[in-house]
C-alpha cells in the first residue's frame, strides 16, 4: 500500500483550485448554489462553516495527496467562514484542523460518474457524514429515488428514509421542492426545519415583510378612519349638545322677558 508523507503535505497554494472541467447540466451548478444561497440567510449571524459548490477537497485518505474529489457541494462545521479573513481556492483537509465535510452533494449527470459506488466508497473511506445523491432526470435509468441520503453509521452508509430527512448533527433537513418564487417552477433541494418545515428564500422573506408592513399600514389607516369617525361623531355630539344648550337659553331668555313684562304690567308671574 502506498504511504503518504503526512510530514510533508503540499499547502493550499501548491494545490490546483476547483477543476475546470464544465458541469454537464445546469443542475449541478444551480442546486448547490440555492442550498448555500440559503445557508447564507439561515445562518448568517454563524462564522463556524463553509458550503463548498464544484470545488476540490483534498484529503490523506487517498492513493496521492494531489488528487482531490469535487463534488458538486459540501459543507463542513467547525471551520472559518472566511479562511484566514479571504477566499478559498480550495479545501485542504490537513489545512482545516482535519476536519472533513460532514455532508457531500453529488447531482448525477447525464455520464454516469460513479456517485452509487466509487464516490460513496470514497467519501466513505472520508468519514463524510452524510452523503446526498439527488438524481431528478436519470433516477429510473439508475434504478434509485430521485432523491437518497446515506448516513455513515459504523463505518458503512446506510440509506435513510423519510424526506425531507432531519440531519441532527447539522440541525437540518434536507429535500426536494420547487420554490414559489421561481417563474420556471424548477425543482431543487432546500434546507428544512425540525418541524419539516422549508426554510424560505430571502425573497420570500421579503415578500413576507412586504405583507407583513401592508397589512400594518392598512391597519394604521383603518385606526386613524376609526379614530377620525369617532372624533366626528364626538363633534357631532357636541354640536348637538351647544344647540340644546342654546334652545334652552333661548326658552329661558323667553321666559325672564315674558315675566319682566308681566312685571311691568303690575301681574304677578304666579297668577
Amino acid at each position: 500500500m502506498l504511504q503518504i508523507d503526512l510530514k510533508h503535505l503540499p499547502t493550499s497554494d501548491e494545490l490546483l483550485g476547483s477543476d475546470d472541467t464544465p458541469v454537464d447540466n445546469e443542475d449541478q451548478n444551480f442546486v448547490p448554489n440555492v442550498l448555500l444561497f440559503l445557508l447564507e440567510y439561515i445562518w448568517k449571524n454563524r462564522d463556524d462553516w463553509y458550503f463548498g459548490v464544484d470545488m476540490s477537497i483534498y484529503y490523506t485518505t487517498g492513493l496521492n495527496t494531489r488528487v482531490p474529489v469535487v463534488p458538486d457541494g459540501f459543507l463542513s462545521l467547525g471551520v472559518e467562514r472566511r479562511k484566514g479573513g479571504g477566499s478559498r481556492k480550495s479545501y485542504v483537509v490537513w489545512e482545516e484542523q482535519e476536519v472533513v465535510p460532514i455532508l457531500t452533494l453529488e447531482v448525477v449527470s447525464q455520464t454516469y460518474g460513479e456517485e452509487y459506488d466509487e464516490k460513496l466508497a470514497l467519501y466513505r473511506n472520508l468519514g463524510v457524514s452524510y452523503y446526498v445523491i439527488y438524481n431528478p432526470r436519470f433516477w429510473k435509468r439508475d434504478g434509485h429515488l430521485p432523491l437518497e441520503v446515506y448516513k455513515l453509521i459504523e463505518g458503512y452508509y446506510q440509506l435513510q428514509l423519510g424526506e425531507p430527512f432531519w440531519m441532527p448533527e447539522i440541525g437540518l433537513g434536507i429535500g426536494r421542492c420547487v420554490l414559489p418564487s421561481d417563474r420556471l417552477r424548477r425543482e431543487v433541494l432546500s434546507w428544512f426545519d425540525e418541524r419539516g418545515d422549508r426554510y424560505l428564500t430571502t425573497e420570500e422573506q421579503a415578500d413576507i415583510e412586504r405583507q407583513r408592513a401592508n397589512t400594518e399600514r392598512l391597519q394604521a389607516e383603518a385606526e386613524r378612519q376609526r379614530a377620525d369617525e369617532a372624533k366626528l361623531q364626538v363633534d357631532v355630539e357636541r354640536q348637538r349638545a351647544d344647540e340644546a344648550q342654546g334652545q334652552l337659553e333661548l326658552l329661558q331668555a323667553k321666559l325672564q322677558l315674558q315675566a319682566s313684562i308681566l312685571r311691568s304690567l303690575g301681574i304677578s308671574d304666579e297668577e
